[in-house]
């Protein structure tokens, strides 16, 4: 069984690589216990989402 310490490694990998199949069911069943590593995937993927974004200059178009 993983530990979170695993999980966010492998959450940051999965950025640049294809995660193996048993390393995406060891994730899988890991985040289906522990919360704060669910949330910390919903993280995840909400900044490099927004970074996307960001780049592609499909931002917040507002001026302060």
């Amino acid at each position: 069984m993983l530990k979170c310490r695993d999980v966010t490694r492998l959450y940051s990998e999965s950025r640049d690589r294809p995660l193996t199949l048993r390393e995406r069911l060891s994730l899988r069943m890991h985040i289906l216990w522990c919360d704060g590593c669910r949330n910390f995937g919903k993280q995840m993927r909400f900044l490099s989402d927004a970074m996307h974004r960001f780049a592609k200059g499909d931002g917040d178009k507002r001026q302060d």
